[in-house]
């Protein structure tokens, strides 16, 4: 799966509102940083001022930091996403918009997401929303899963797109550390995207990050053992973790780890990996965490070939497995 893109290099992430409008106003089309108000829309009573380049809006979404509406781009003719984010209230989620800016402004690869356009208040002053105009993506590969099983054919070709959208980041030495089913924008023509990059962060190799990075990322299915046992610093195999996860997922239409809390979490994972060696056990530095593991009786690894029949490659059991970087 050798991907012939160019490294990608990014700059680190600032911290503070000032900051992202600066990022929000550099692609903003013809030298003008913001859309006019007049031709603003409204849809399920949030106001999108994006007119008179972008009209005929419709619902598409709505997650944590926004909604996502589907409209006309009236210089392309096209249908473009536009996903409005009102994140000035808060300095966190500032610091995740711009740095999610930031990252895929310098990132172009066509399994990624890109940015087409960025929209903002023509005056700073009335700078409360930031609208990110992005390709049009009709579904994404959670909603996929909850309506029909893939075929193999399908299977392989996801998943080749993910690896190789997640080469072209982690070449970048970014880690994505949120990656799952509905972060992977699928069209009709089931090309994949990458898409949600506001909790990526710089990962540079040379450097120890142990005690730096937080250990509440990824949702908590997708979440790799190294970061909830708070092990010695965590690499790209989070990201990869994360995709043996989502690849299960493809083969049998349901999560493979489906937690209810931390510890449910753990189980499940243990449950199918086995208890973990005397080395994994040494690299986790929480010991509350390796004692637990310690103290619970000892479980047996279930082959891949029985839970996932479809495998025949044994693709998940190279993806998931407990990466010891002591």
């Amino acid at each position: 799966m050798a991907d012939s893109s160019s490294t990608a290099a990014v700059g680190a992430a600032g911290s503070n509102s000032a900051a992202a409008a600066g990022a929000a106003g550099t692609v903003a089309q013809d030298g003008a940083p913001a859309a006019a108000g007049p031709k603003a829309e409204s849809v399920k009573g949030q106001i999108f001022d994006v007119g008179p380049r972008y009209t005929n809006l419709s619902y598409i979404g709505e997650g944590a930091y926004g909604m996502v509406c589907s409209a006309m781009d009236n210089v392309t003719s096209q249908r473009v996403a536009i996903k409005k984010i009102s994140p000035f209230e808060h300095q966190t989620y500032c610091q995740r918009t711009l740095r999610e800016i930031k990252i895929l402004l310098r990132f172009h690869h066509e399994n990624i997401i890109g940015i087409n356009d960025i929209l903002r208040a023509r005056h700073l002053d009335n700078m409360r929303d930031v609208y990110i105009v992005q390709t049009l993506m009709e579904t994404d590969l959670y909603k996929l899963l909850k309506t029909q099983r893939l075929s193999n054919d399908h299977v392989c070709y996801f998943l080749y797109q993910i690896l190789r959208g997640l080469k072209y980041i982690h070449s970048a030495n970014v880690l994505h550390r949120d990656l799952k089913p509905s972060n992977l924008l699928i069209n009709t023509t089931c090309d994949l995207k990458i898409c949600d990059f506001g909790l990526a962060r710089i990962a540079d190799p040379e450097h120890d990050h142990t005690g730096f990075l937080t250990e509440y990322v990824a949702t908590r299915w997708y979440r790799a053992p190294e970061i909830m046992l708070n092990s010695k610093g965590y690499s790209k195999s989070i990201d990869i973790w994360s995709v043996g996860c989502i690849l299960a997922e493809m083969l049998s239409n349901r999560p493979i780890f489906p937690g209810k809390h931390y510890l449910d979490q753990l189980n499940h994972i243990l449950g199918v990996l086995g208890s973990p060696s005397q080395d994994d056990l040494n690299c986790i530095i929480n010991m509350k965490a390796r004692n637990y593991l310690q103290s619970l009786p000892h479980k047996p690894r279930i082959p891949w070939e029985s839970l996932y029949k479809a495998d025949s490659k044994g693709m998940v059991r190279g993806l998931c497995w407990f990466f010891c970087n002591c």
